[in-house]
């Protein structure tokens, strides 16, 4: 099946080399030295892969004539084993970031339980020997210091001789994702100065690399709210690109693994989302941009988060992770052909993956796998090394495995090459035809793989915004195949040759076999006849169904775009229900407002009240004490005045003089 990144095996090969050792930007060119172009061996095919699986035929070219990995030391391993290294081993840490770049673990970075490091510290493989990256520190075109911050929780992705360094929690902080680059020849960081929409700041995400792509999934922001956004970055523009799909996708999530199949299928597993730890499979097929939930056989993985992955071929090693309340040291291996679990090893409970934060690289040869374990955290951070080294003879490797395969075994999986080579055998006039209309490449208005991918991040070119990022490549494939078929046929070369034939030969056998040939051609002529016939049948059969097929299309976007517009009106209604209960709760607190002033007013007017019928009681014991005295005194003036009665009435008469 063609690839989204790449179409011919034999057209991404050559193609890839060029790019890789032309004037383009390939990597950032350190000025200290310039970049020594590597020459191929004739060793060992050794492949390093990155944390997408992929491997390029230059980091085969390089490791093809550095790496000796025959020693015991990575024979088959029957679990994880510790090995012994030398030289300047780094300081124990966690949550730190590893890559592969030909025999070299290149370690970045990490927490080393008291502070964020900014190391670089460089693995030999062939020898085992710890190193300190040079510090060598200049100034980026825009005058900013290349020295990469302390950081933990950030990606590594290998690229050529180059591992480029993405986002991660970092000291200072920032707002944005930050794009750095490492040449591991020169031992220099230098910073890309990214342009387009640039994601926010996290740790805990995914990067996976398709060529000169990368793609960033999820991760943690620096509040803590879980992501799960997806954007693109061109390495070769420094451009980012948020990527618009359809489907319903994983959750938001951090400290989960990703994968990227033969460059079309994205799979991101576990992680930890805002209140659990998970173990679904999500995959996003780049071709139609539709997420997919994957129903799994197999063994049923736990729930767990903070493990590792490795893509070789079809197999996706994954080692460690756990939840809250377990860690899961063992290393299972999902088939992402057939969609099924299984479990590699279980190792004791000391072995660096039962731990948190650490990390793991892979190395895929021919017929074995080898991976690579260091750090990580338990009680206190570790600096130790363990390999898991297992042959492969069941291990259905990609083609990217095996660079030296003849490229005729994979003639049967282009379709489009061979029914070029039959147009050119049979017909002329078609293939006259074809190679005229692609032989002006400007005018069959061909663009360049990043503005086709720049219209899929803004969801045009097609009418659903999910356009094949691919049709652009196979109409570069078709071109090469009938610029190809304009090239003349020497036939001066054939008559000549005819003509020395029929010279040295009988003439009468000459006729004869020309005879033969004539009725084998016309026999083949009335096979072919009935071959195109039987095609032509075919072909009516599949015009109907493909209309069937677009009605049925226009049928289901038809309720498609209904059942978009109740969403629409449900969503207006929702909207209205959202201001009507907004009301309601205004007015709600208005009346809790005016009851409590209510409640205010008669507990100060039941006071006053109160206070008056105490006033009345007062005034009523007083009014009835005057009362009371004002009856005594009538008392008296009656007694007072009947007593002058009395003395009146007993007085003697005055004498008449």
């Amino acid at each position: 099946m063609p690839k989204m990144f790449g179409f011919s095996r034999r057209k991404m090969k050559l193609g890839r080399l060029k790019s890789h050792q032309g004037d383009s930007l390939h990597a950032p060119r350190s000025p200290v030295r310039p970049v020594k172009r590597l020459s191929q061996s004739n060793g060992e095919n050794l492949i390093a892969t990155s944390v997408s699986g992929r491997i390029d035929e230059l980091e085969c070219q390089y490791l093809s004539g550095t790496s000796d990995y025959n020693g015991p030391v990575f024979d088959h391993t029957d679990n994880w084993t510790v090995i012994s290294t030398e030289g300047d081993r780094p300081a124990p840490r966690f949550s730190h970031a590893a890559a592969m770049i030909g025999s070299k673990m290149v370690v970045v970075g990490g927490d080393s339980g008291h502070h964020l490091l900014d190391d670089t510290r460089i693995l030999s493989l062939d020898k085992l020997t710890w190193a300190l990256a040079s510090p060598k520190i200049y100034l980026s075109p825009s005058g900013r210091s290349s020295k990469i911050p302390a950081c933990k929780g950030h990606c590594l992705v290998p690229w050529g001789k180059t591992i480029i360094l993405v986002g991660g929690k970092t000291e200072p902080s920032s707002e944005r994702v930050s794009v750095w680059s490492f040449d591991v020849e020169t031992e220099c960081w230098s910073r890309l100065e990214a342009k387009g929409e640039i994601p926010s700041a996290r740790s805990g995400h995914t990067v996976t690399r398709a060529g000169q792509h990368l793609f960033l999934f999820g991760g943690e922001n620096s509040k803590g709210k879980k992501l799960n956004d997806l954007h693109m970055f061109d390495l070769k523009s420094s451009t980012w690109l948020p990527l618009r799909y359809k489907g319903t996708g994983p959750s938001s999530r951090s400290n989960h693994v990703a994968a990227l199949h033969e460059d079309r299928n994205l799979f991101i597993f576990g992680g930890h989302s805002k209140s659990k730890t998970l173990n679904d499979l999500y995959s996003l097929d780049f071709e139609t941009m539709v997420w997919s939930r994957i129903k799994t056989r197999g063994i049923h993985p736990s729930p767990r988060a903070g493990c590792c992955g490795a893509l070789c071929g079809n197999k996706w090693y994954i080692s460690g992770g756990g939840s809250k309340k377990k860690r899961h040291a063992e290393t299972i291996v999902l088939d992402v052909v057939r969609f099924e679990w299984s479990e590699c090893v279980t190792p004791p409970g000391s072995s660096i993956t039962s731990n948190k934060g650490f990390s793991m690289v892979s190395l895929c040869q021919r017929d074995r796998v080898v991976l690579v374990a260091f750090g990580g955290n338990r009680k206190e951070p570790s600096d130790k090394v363990e390999i898991l080294a297992q042959f492969q003879n069941d291990h259905a490797m990609s083609w990217r495995s095996a660079p030296d395969t003849d490229r005729s075994s994979y003639q049967d999986e282009y379709p489009l090459s061979n029914k070029v080579t039959r147009l050119y055998s049979f017909d002329s006039v078609a293939r006259h035809s074809l190679a005229s209309a692609v032989q002006d490449p400007e005018a069959s208005g061909r663009r360049s793989f990043s503005d086709t991918l720049v219209e899929v991040a803004n969801g045009s070119g097609s009418g659903n915004g999910s356009v094949s990022l691919r049709k652009q490549f196979s109409q570069e494939e078709e071109s090469s195949l009938a610029q190809k078929l304009l090239r003349p046929v020497d036939d001066e070369k054939i008559r000549g040759s005819f003509q020395e034939k029929v010279r040295v030969s009988n003439p009468s056998e000459v006729y004869q076999s020309h005879d033969a040939k004539i009725t084998n051609l016309i026999k083949r002529n009335h096979l072919l006849e009935e071959q195109l016939q039987a095609l032509l049948e075919s072909k009516e059969t599949v015009e109907k169904d493909f209309n069937v097929a677009v009605k049925a299309k226009e049928e289901v976007e038809r309720r498609l775009e209904e059942a978009l517009k109740e969403v629409q009106l449900l969503k207006e209604k929702v909207s209205g229900l959202e201001l009507a209960q907004e009301e309601a709760n205004s007015l709600s607190n208005s009346v809790h407002s005016d009851n409590v002033r209510l409640e205010h007013q008669v507990a100060y007017l039941k006071a006053v009240l109160d206070g008056t019928w105490k006033e009345l009681d007062t005034t009523r014991r007083v009014l009835s004490g005057e009362r009371t005295r004002a009856m005594q005194l009538q008392n008296e003036l009656y007694h007072i005045k009947h007593r002058y009665q009395t003395m009146e009435n007993r007085a003697p008469t005055p004498r008449k003089h």
